[in-house]
């Protein structure tokens, strides 16, 4: 095979076979293929899209240029759940402990902050002694002992996608769908489940801010994981304000304690037992979507989530007196209320500018290099649909840099709107379902 006829048949809109993707693939992974080409084939992707066969090829390939975890020998059902990233978007660590709890295996191979989204491994890593970087041998050791591991993507998992992607991020070759899924379905594939729940977030404050191409990924992901043989199920969810109250590290593991323990804003709570639900259902535990949902809402009322996830923080060498205690978190030494303008209805609010202002606090990167404020970020205390007086405190942020405080507070004073009446209709926090 030559890669340059393979590029001028991706440019020409021909359909490339299993072999070749494969062949293109192991090559750059093995460093046969040089940067130049591989960044031409991936920028005739962009422009010429991909069949749903080569989509399905390129993921199977990435996915099989690494190590692909054989779980066979832990007697159960396997399930994950991934999202495409939001602000306040915290469910992972309230889902991962109530499907545990539950008796279906999680493991959950997570990522770090990107742009103005935050990070599961950022937030578990705000609990002083966690460590998400495990051996494989600790991994099946804390997922056969509690039913649960929180970890991010090995070297061994998908090496190829890490090389593509680190090749895409300075190509401009990013944002292409079939891409994106076949980065996202190969890891997940990696992990050696039988089934995964895909949250698919949609909205200014969302990658995907269109809902239909937010369900065009939706339905490449669900297709490509049934045809590696997995139950996939995609649910496109509002990400056009922040999920819960939380904004930042700490305050977001905080507020999943309070979930945990029964307590917390609504939208959080509702979104996570659905998706628990889903992930119950696919893994056949329960029969139906509503025995799911009773099931884990019980997981919460019994305190075995609670409990579960207590396990989980020990195994991984966390400190275990956070869980019981917040305050053990790391906590910023200021804290400022942003007052409305005005009186009236909070008609909108800018979410992608909220989760850059926590960037800016320290809550995120900005380069790659940058270190995490793990107690820095934000309290939004009135959201979409909520009345407020002149005055009053649309949010709090909490800060420990006088300097990151002036670059991010006139971001979160300009994202909200108020209006003089309500908005007439408010988007649904479940948009759709796709698949299954």
């Amino acid at each position: 095979m030559h890669v340059t006829e393979l590029i001028r048949k991706k440019r020409d809109t021909a359909e490339l076979q299993p072999a070749e993707i494969e062949f293109l693939i192991n090559g750059y992974t093995a460093g046969q293929i040089p940067h130049y080409q591989m960044s031409a084939w991936l920028m005739a992707v962009v422009l010429r899209g991909m069949t749903r066969a080569e989509l399905a090829a390129l993921t199977s390939a990435m996915l099989h240029s690494g190590e692909v975890l054989d779980l066979s020998e832990l007697a159960g059902p396997k399930v994950d759940k991934h999202s495409t990233g939001g602000v306040g978007d915290k469910t992972s660590l309230i889902i991962a402990p109530i499907v545990a709890a539950a008796g279906v295996f999680v493991p959950m191979v997570s990522g770090r902050g990107l742009g103005h989204t935050g990070g599961t491994l950022d937030k578990l890593e705000s609990i002083t002694g966690f460590n998400v970087n495990l051996s494989a041998a600790d991994f099946r050791r804390v997922l056969s002992t509690c039913g649960c591991v929180l970890v991010g993507q090995t070297a061994e998992i998908a090496p190829a996608d890490k090389k593509i992607y680190a090749l895409r991020d300075v190509t401009g070759t990013v944002e292409s769908p079939y891409l994106i899924c076949a980065s996202i379905m190969s890891k997940k594939m990696a992990e050696g489940i039988d089934a995964l729940v895909l949250d698919v977030k949609t909205g200014n404050g969302a990658f995907m801010k269109s809902e239909q191409d937010a369900a065009f990924l939706a339905e490449l992901m669900v297709e490509t994981g049934e045809r590696l043989g997995k139950r996939v199920v995609a649910l496109l969810t509002d990400m056009d304000q922040p999920l819960g109250r939380a904004v930042g590290n700490s305050l977001e593991v905080a507020e999943c304690l309070e979930i945990m323990e029964g307590n917390g804003p609504a939208d959080l709570r509702e979104l996570c037992l659905v998706l628990a639900a889903w992930m119950l259902y696919l893994a056949k535990r329960v029969a139906t979507l509503e025995e799911g949902k009773t099931l884990a809402a019980e997981m919460i009322s019994s305190g075995q989530a609670h409990e579960k996830f207590r396990e989980i923080v020990a195994l991984q060498g966390g400190d275990v007196g956070a869980i019981d205690d917040p305050q053990r978190l790391p906590q910023a030494q200021n804290k400022i209320d942003i007052p409305s303008p005005a009186s009236g209805f909070v008609a909108s609010m800018l979410c992608e500018q909220l989760g850059t202002a926590s960037v800016l606090l320290g809550g995120g990167r900005e380069r790659k290099e940058d270190s995490i404020d793990p107690a820095v970020g934000m309290m939004i205390h009135k959201k979409v649909g909520d009345q407020v007086t002149a005055k009053e405190p649309l949010c709090t942020i909490y800060y420990n840099s006088a300097e990151r405080l002036e670059r991010a507070r006139p971001l979160i004073e300009q994202s909200y709107k108020i209006a003089d009446a309500p908005p007439k209709k408010q988007r649904p926090l479940i948009h759709r379902v796709i698949g299954e």
